[in-house]
Parts: structure tokens; C-alpha cells; sequence
């Protein structure tokens, strides 16, 4: 399972020795996952972003989106749910082509995502869903995302907005959380002692590994450096400063 932001790339700038070592994966006939918490694309647009910007080539089975992820787990518990989305294109697509309905009244579950266009207003209407008692259902916790230009706000930003407004927890979908490693993992079709969580931050890729119990690996290109693991009372399987470092 393979994180992308900070690992394969940072925003615009692809990162070399990740190249490196999917083509070995590829040489060796390893099966992999590209494993995001980015809620922004579908998996054919993070197909087209790892051509063009990586030269990197992919299919979109290839790839699990907490997006996806977490359309899945509203399909199973909410069949034909009226679903309000804080989020971007992608999303609501994602939400329609399951099933559900978009909507933005008689809301029975509000499902936040990074949304770089969003406003008051919606953030108005998510909170009044939420206290009337819709469900709370966010995508990933990512408080930043590595850029070229550095970190940015993430969908933890306004998942924080949301929080403090309806005084709600939400139920989260993405990494560190389990519903989007079970979902990975059952694509894969493999057991857990034959994974391995490959990322850059320790607090959603690495977290996300131990807690579910696989093995992981972490590399320094990305959100957290060596010297931020030292106060971290569970370390990492495997720390590397970039993936041409790891031998398969």
C-alpha cells in the first residue's frame, strides 16, 4: 500500500527515487496499491496526474481514494442516503455514481472532504444538518499536504471548523483510521503479514499501519523527518531517507 502525497510526489514536483521503485515492484511482479487520503481526484484523475506529472503509469484499480472509501462505507449504512457533500467535484460524482443522492436539505449524511472552494455558506449548512442529527462523515484528517510551494491546508482544517461549530466527532474514513486500510486490503486480496504500508507522514500512513497491524515503511521525503520520531513512542518498521533506498 502505497501513500502518494509526499511519497510519490510533492504537489507538482514528482520525486525521482519513487519512480525507482515502483518499476521495481513492476520488474518483480509485486502487486501494490496506491493508498490516498486524498479525496480531491478520482482514481482516473490520479491515474492521469501519475503520467503527467511522475511519468509514472497506472490503472485505476491501481488505485483507493479515501473518497472512495468512504462512498463505500455511506452505500453499506445508509442505502439510497441523501448525502451532502463539503467537497470537490470528484466526490459528488464518486456519491452519485454509487447510488446516493445529493442533496441539500433533508440531509441524513454530511460527508466533508477538502473543498478549496468552500464558503460559509455550505459550512452553515453542514453544521445545521449536523446538529439536526445527521450523520458526520469525513474522508481523511489531514490537517496539511505537501506542495511544491510548501504545506497547505487540509481537509482537517475544516473538519476542526465543523467540530468546534456542532461540538460533533466524526466518523473518519481515511488513514490513520481502519475502514480505509480494510477496503485496501480487501481489493489487494491479500492477509495482513504479507502487506506493508509504504508513506511519508507518521501520523496518518505509519499510524495507519500499526494500528491495523502491518508492517511499514517511511520515508523522509515528505511530511515527517527523522527527528520527529523521536518522541514517538511506536516507530515505524522501517525508516528510509527515499524509496530507492528499500530493496524488495
Amino acid at each position: 500500500m502505497i501513500d502518494l502525497d509526499g511519497t510519490i510526489y510533492n504537489g507538482l514536483m514528482p520525486i525521482p527515487t519513487a519512480k525507482l521503485f515502483i518499476e521495481r515492484l513492476e520488474g518483480q511482479g509485486i502487486p501494490y496499491l496506491y493508498l490516498t487520503n486524498n479525496a480531491t481526484r478520482t482514481p482516473e484523475e490520479v491515474v492521469a496526474y501519475l503520467a503527467e506529472v511522475c511519468q509514472i503509469q497506472a490503472t485505476p484499480d491501481q488505485v483507493y481514494t479515501s473518497g472512495l472509501a468512504a462512498v463505500d462505507y455511506i452505500a453499506k449504512n445508509y442505502p439510497n442516503g441523501r448525502v451532502y457533500v463539503v467537497g470537490e467535484a470528484a466526490l459528488a460524482r464518486q456519491v452519485e455514481e454509487a447510488g446516493l443522492v445529493l442533496v441539500d436539505e433533508k440531509i441524513q449524511v454530511v460527508l466533508q472532504a477538502l473543498d478549496r472552494k468552500t464558503n460559509y455558506e455550505k459550512l452553515t449548512i453542514a453544521s445545521t444538518a449536523i446538529r439536526n442529527g445527521a450523520a458526520f462523515v469525513v474522508t481523511n484528517p489531514d490537517t496539511n499536504l505537501p506542495t511544491e510551494n510548501g504545506f497547505v491546508p487540509g481537509a482537517g482544517t475544516i473538519t476542526a471548523f465543523l467540530k468546534t461549530s456542532t461540538q460533533q466527532e466524526p466518523f473518519i474514513i481515511g488513514k490513520p483510521f481502519a475502514p480505509i486500510m480494510e477496503g485496501a486490503l480487501s481489493r489487494l486480496g491479500l492477509s495482513k503479514e504479507d502487506v506493508v504500508m509504504v508513506g511519508d507522514n507518521y501520523q496518518t500512513d505509519i499510524l495507519a499501519g500499526i494500528h491495523y497491524g502491518i508492517d511499514t515503511i517511511l520515508t523522509l521525503t515528505g511530511f515527517t523527518q527523522a527527528a520527529d520520531l523521536v518522541s514517538m513512542p511506536e516507530q515505524p518498521t522501517y525508516v528510509v531517507r527515499n524509496l530507492s533506498e528499500w530493496t524488495v
